[in-house]
């Protein structure tokens, strides 16, 4: 075994981490990038090196403040990209095994569940069929335990996924499904094994049906029908895939990422389809929806879509000031919608700059579009002048401006 000496070792003692997460983030970072860099000349070092990252990492965290979730999602992306490195080494079996073991007791001994989502991998860390089914029979007695009839409550294995890895790995599909039907409920985290086994032996109608079994009150929808989505989709069904699960399965962190995703996953919708369709899939949020149709370039669906549904008027100011050459009629309309809902009481703390900035976007524009200026300005005095919550708001930021 490799003697290489690591810079990341001594940095990842027991307990060398105060309560703030900040350190220890930048030393997984810099760890990481030490094993990725040994990977490129020397591969089985780097996974030497890795196993013995995973090993220290729990020890080193236990007194370190994760409830912000930063250091959490840190520790997984670096268990994500380890994994390929320990398992695409070419090392004879005895070594494999040697791994294996120290990973399983550094699992087995995370009192802080950092490292618990290894058992996910357990099956591609097992390299080969052999090696996973040897697992799955050390697994499969306790897993088989905690949930017979005669196991008091709900007993907890932190073999149980790994165990289900396993069994995946080394082609025991049936044993898995039988496996699974012991288990006292359906949770979607054990049953996605189900699926993919069921999938895995070309019973792709029975797999779906497995999958919506799944569904409860507290299972992740979006999880069972990205499964079901990818399904279909491997077996070239597209349209079904889109119509039953790719407005589920799709959700971004902005509505701008899902319809991209969306747009990416199925590239025979036209971009005006698959927005029609998200706006329908959220009635009363169509003008949320304005930033992807501005993004695909659909700029009258965009209007249509804030001229009867709120949008946050940074987002339109923007709009016009970005289009107030390319797209001058865009830009105006964006402009006036802008200065519409906040004449109306939309948007977060919008302040004279915002109002400033939606005005002279859209009277920049106007020459390009071909619109008379004294006309649109009397519309923007009819906004100032109503009663709604924002109009006098608008009316002291805009007075000099709306002269006659």
């Amino acid at each position: 075994m490799s003697t290489h000496k690591w810079q990341f070792a001594p940095r990842f003692r027991r307990h060398i981490f105060g309560w703030r997460s900040d350190t220890p983030i930048l030393r997984i970072k810099e760890a990481i990038a030490e094993i990725k860099q040994v990977a490129k000349k020397e591969p089985v070092t780097a996974a030497e090196g890795a196993v013995i990252f995973i090993e220290k990492l729990s020890p080193a965290l236990e007194q370190v403040d994760s409830s912000s979730g930063s250091l959490g999602t840190t520790v997984n992306r670096a268990i994500d990209i380890l994994v390929p490195i320990i398992a695409k080494s070419h090392v004879d079996k005895r070594i494999r095994q040697q791994w294996l073991e120290r990973l399983w007791e550094a699992v087995e001994n995370d009192g802080m569940t950092y490292i618990e989502s290894l058992g996910e991998y357990w099956g591609e860390l097992c390299v080969t069929a052999e090696v996973s089914s040897t697992w799955a029979d050390r697994f499969i007695p306790l897993v088989e335990h905690i949930w017979s009839q005669n196991a008091s409550g709900y007993g907890f294995y932190k073999g149980t996924t790994a165990c289900m890895a396993s069994l995946y790995s080394a082609g025991r599909y049936e044993q898995l499904l039988s496996l699974l039907e012991k288990a006292p409920f359906k949770w979607w985290h054990d049953r996605r094994w189900g699926v993919k086994a069921l999938s895995a032996m070309g019973k792709k109608a029975e797999a779906l049906s497995y999958a919506e079994g799944a569904r409860g009150l507290n299972d992740p929808g979006w999880q069972i029908a990205q499964e079901c989505e990818a399904i279909l989709l491997a077996s070239g069904m597209a349209d079904e895939a889109y119509r039953r699960y790719a407005m589920e399965a799709n959700q971004g962190t902005t509505n701008l990422a899902t319809f991209r995703a969306i747009s990416k996953k199925y590239p025979h919708k036209t971009a005006q389809d698959i927005l029609r369709d998200l706006v329908a899939s959220q009635p009363g949020s169509e003008g949320r929806w304005f930033a992807a149709a501005k993004d695909a370039g659909l700029f009258d669906l965009a209007i249509e879509l804030v001229t009867h549904s709120p949008a946050d008027p940074r987002t339109l100011a923007r709009a016009a000031k970005d289009f107030c050459t390319e797209q001058p009629s865009f830009a105006v309309a964006s402009g006036l919608a802008a200065l519409r809902w906040i004449s109306l009481g939309y948007g977060y703390e919008v302040t004279s700059l915002d109002v400033l900035d939606a005005y002279d976007a859209l009277i920049q524009a106007l020459p390009g579009a071909g619109l008379n200026e004294d006309r649109i300005k009397e519309q923007i005095r009819e906004l100032s002048a109503g009663s709604q919550p924002g109009s006098q708001f608008l009316q002291k930021v805009l007075a000099r401006h709306l002269l006659p």
